[in-house]
């Protein structure tokens, strides 16, 4: 299921995008399929296998001129020039990475000026019940490692355009913020109160079902209970941000 909302973030056919983290390219795909040329970055050798897989056997059904290929690399260092991309997506990542600021000023390093940044990660309060009934959920190889309120992310993302020496440049600008996936968090505070790798137990595999069924075929209750939830208990928060264009020097102040 999709986190982001790509009319949101303003997604055009033609337009140069990173999905950051792409896992298994959920993000990434539809993306290609609305006619991007699409950058699916990740560390994991065998997800980014299995994309380019999928890129391949999409390659006759998106439209005219989209391009898709997969990147291994590392979020500290992207390895890509400055202002490369027109959107980029980084859903569910910044809570597994210690250096997270880092990681958010090469973002918006490859970000153009005008360009579009979509951020998503756990909300506060259902993470917090999630971490409150299991250290399995979190203290996991590659797990999540902090949990983030809307104002902290917003404001690292906002001051990741600032130069550290001091000299003038610009803030990211916030956009605004939704919710998604209010269905998910019951059945995750479920898993994290009978056992994370207990998937046998009885309600979690009618939970499952039950999920499995939204992603599937999105029947009209599901879609009607996710919009009364999302704003609610929505399981994953989603942060969009612009970033501005320089701001021209006046000669008449020049020395």
């Amino acid at each position: 299921m999709l986190t982001v909302d790509f009319d949101r973030l303003g997604l055009k056919a033609g337009e140069r995008v990173l999905d950051m983290g792409a896992g298994g390219g959920r993000h990434a795909f539809e993306m290609y399929r609305r006619g991007a040329d699409v950058i699916a970055f990740d560390q994991d050798a065998e997800e980014l296998a299995k994309v380019s897989e999928w890129f391949f056997a999409m390659r006759e059904e998106v439209p005219e001129g989209a391009n898709a290929e997969v990147k291994e690399g590392d979020a500290l260092s992207l390895p890509f020039a400055d202002g490369e991309f027109d959107r980029i997506v980084a859903a569910e990542v910044l809570e597994h990475i210690h250096h997270d600021v880092d990681a958010i000023k090469e973002l918006v390093r490859v970000l153009r000026p005008g360009g579009t940044l979509a951020i998503s990660v756990p909300r506060w309060l259902p993470e917090v019940v999630n971490w409150k009934l299991s250290a399995d959920y979190h203290n996991t190889t590659g797990g999540h490692i902090r949990i983030y309120t809307d104002h902290e992310l917003i404001d690292k993302v906002t001051k990741a355009g600032r130069p550290n020496d001091g000299t003038p440049g610009e803030a990211m600008i916030f956009e605004g913020k939704s919710y998604a996936h209010g269905l998910h968090a019951p059945y995750w505070w479920l898993k994290s109160a009978v056992g994370v790798d207990n998937d046998k137990h009885v309600l979690v595999k009618v939970y499952h079902q039950l999920l499995v069924w939204e992603i599937m075929k999105n029947p009209l209750p599901l879609r009607l209970a996710g919009k009364v939830l999302d704003p609610v208990i929505g399981k994953s928060m989603v942060l969009y941000f612009r970033k501005p264009h320089p701001v021209a020097s006046d000669p008449t102040t020049a020395d």
